[in-house]
């Protein structure tokens, strides 16, 4: 059988894994890395050619980055239920467009992927991805008060357990479902707001929901949530993540609790980190996400928590809705914005070039470190591991302009940005290509 091989001259190779950060070829070989050096005999690869007979393609990464392909553990695809706004492989599409290969969605769809059943239709559906598809499942049965099988779910390829979009506000079965967790090696992710605390979602507290007359989602409704879901996994040794954080006092907590020893990740936006509340004034409800945007002093704290690595994981939230759903009275849209084909170059703008973290640092919150917490055995290209790629052009300014998402309710429409992606490959294929 003839071989595929794909080539890739002159990039800057940069893998957190191993970090490795060296202007070199790479050499792809079946889906695999099988070379890595700083001149590829082409010649050598010709031979191979000529006399094995293969399918072989050249690119020229110059002033590239090439990196592992980047990972978003925390993606809505509203597959199924609500397909108008995206699908699987929508969702693929836009996910490979951004420079990722590989994504783990949501259980908030309609029905809740509570079930087994609910598990294999959403992996059947994802065969015909161009991006390698995951899926956690809900914690509990409709989100409600009952726990999932989660003995079932986990063997039958659930990645881990999250009622994302709606808070555990039980603490004994938050508790149970984090031993169970424990026992199965598996990861609790958990979406942190006390809904009796807000008024207004979507929101922060403070000086803008006032100006707007609108009593909003208040800082300590994260907080409290935060700290018994952090005490919780000290005690139980559970593995949790804290997804999207957006208080500065849930990350000073975190990083407490993380001395103490426990297992507890956390996880943050790009919105988070760029943006403030502010920001509904210019977007309005393209702005309104849970938990919201909050103030300077929050996003200071963020980035404090994404220096000293309190912060593990970027991830993007990335939540599809219709134009005809955001366009409302803002207390009447949903929350959440798209964020797939926006995510690595807000990191860029936002974190490389105002010299807050280097790109390797950034990259490996986007590779190796949720690899390695998710237990995915990907964010490596080794030689000999799977060759799942991302090339981009980290000085290269762009405009947010279209996406290939279903929907596009993004508050960054027009802004430039760093950062363009220029290929994406999965699995050694090109999924992607400018």
């Amino acid at each position: 059988m003839a071989k595929n091989i794909l080539l890739i001259k002159n990039g800057r190779i940069i893998n957190p894994a191993t970090e490795l950060d060296s202007v070199s070829d790479l050499l792809i070989v079946d889906g695999k890395v099988s070379e890595i050096a700083k001149n590829i005999d082409i010649m050598k690869v010709k031979d191979v050619i000529k006399n094995d007979g293969a399918n072989f393609k050249e690119l020229d990464a110059s002033d590239c980055i090439v990196s592992p392909g980047l990972i978003d553990t925390h993606v809505h695809f509203r597959d199924p239920g609500f397909t108008h706004k995206e699908d699987i492989i929508s969702g693929a599409n836009a996910a490979a467009a951004g420079g990722f290969t590989t994504v783990v969605m949501m259980a908030n769809t309609n029905p809740k992927v509570d079930s087994v059943e609910a598990l294999n239709y959403v992996y059947n559906k994802a065969k015909n991805a161009k991006i390698n598809v995951l899926q956690e499942s809900a914690l509990t049965h409709d989100f409600k008060d009952k726990l999932v099988d989660m003995d079932s779910l986990h063997k039958n390829g659930a990645i881990g357990f999250t009622n994302d979009g709606v808070p555990i506000m039980s603490t004994k079965i938050l508790k149970e479902a984090m031993l169970k967790a424990k026992e199965l090696d598996t990861i609790i992710a958990l979406h942190e707001e006390d809904n009796s605390l807000i008024s207004t979602h979507g929101i922060n507290d403070g000086v803008i929901s006032k100006e707007l007359k609108i009593s909003g989602a208040p800082r300590e409704s994260e907080d409290v949530m935060v700290a018994r879901d952090c005490i919780l996994a000290l005690n139980t040794g559970a593995r949790i993540v804290i997804q999207h954080i957006s208080s500065g006092n849930s990350v000073d907590f975190i990083r407490y609790i993380k001395s103490m020893g426990a297992n507890v990740i956390a996880e943050v936006t790009p919105h988070h980190f760029t943006l403030t509340e502010e920001a509904i004034i210019e977007h309005g409800a393209l702005a309104k996400m849970n938990p919201p945007l909050r103030t300077a002093y929050d996003k200071k704290k963020i980035i404090e928590g994404l220096k000293d690595g309190t912060i593990e994981i970027i991830a993007t939230d990335h939540a599809p809705h219709s134009y005809n759903e955001k366009n409302v009275e803002f207390s009447k849209a949903p929350s959440g914005i798209i964020g797939l084909e926006t995510a690595l170059a807000l990191a860029i703008t936002e974190l490389e070039k105002k010299g807050h973290l280097s790109l390797s640092q950034i990259l490996a919150k986007f590779t190796v470190n949720p690899s390695k917490i998710y237990k995915l055995g990907k964010g490596d290209i080794s030689i000999g591991k799977t060759a799942d790629i991302c090339i981009f052009n980290k000085d290269e300014l762009f405009t947010v302009e279209k996406f290939h998402s279903k929907s596009s309710n993004s508050p960054f429409i027009g802004r430039q940005l760093f950062g363009k992606i220029k290929y994406t490959i999965c699995n050694g294929k090109i999924v992607f290509a400018e």
